[in-house]
């Protein structure tokens, strides 16, 4: 099932729902959780990204990985030099800690983010974590980043 769902999220970005209202190129520093808290570049429709990402999978316990990943955005809104846009992404996790410590990770993610004031933006979404050894997760990913474009 979790490969089922993996394989759906990478055909949902294809390019079917490419959209020409996301022609520029853009850089966020994204400051919690969603896509990671790092950086993240987008060219046109695709993005990438790298930085650390924690998640509780059980109440209270943390685990934390570094991520990277790439990001296909579409269905923009609004009229704004950044438009707010739904995406869907796939990356790569290496666990830090817990019970993912030295482990790989997919992580497969869809949301939405929204464009609330020039370049600050907010994003809502879950991301699926499937690691060998471990139960296929899913979880929500709030995010908060600043981008500009460039």
């Amino acid at each position: 099932m979790k490969h089922l769902i993996s394989a759906f999220l990478l055909l949902a970005s294809g390019t079917a729902f490419a959209q020409s209202d996301l022609k520029q190129n853009e850089l966020s520093i994204n400051g919690f959780r969603n896509p990671s808290i790092g950086f993240e570049y987008r060219h046109n429709q695709y993005s990438a990204n790298v930085g650390y990402y924690t998640t509780a999978f059980k109440r209270g316990e943390f685990s934390n990985f570094v991520k990277v990943g790439y990001t296909f955005w579409f269905f923009p809104s609004g009229n704004g030099p950044i438009p707010s846009s739904f995406y869907a992404g796939s990356s790569y996790m290496r666990g830090l800690n817990r019970n993912y410590e030295g482990k790989n990770a997919l992580g497969t993610e869809v949301g939405y983010r929204w464009v609330v004031w020039k370049g600050l933006n907010l994003r809502i979404g879950a991301i699926g974590v499937s690691a060998k050894g471990q139960s296929f997760k899913v979880n929500p990913t709030p995010g908060i980043s600043y981008s500009i474009t460039l």
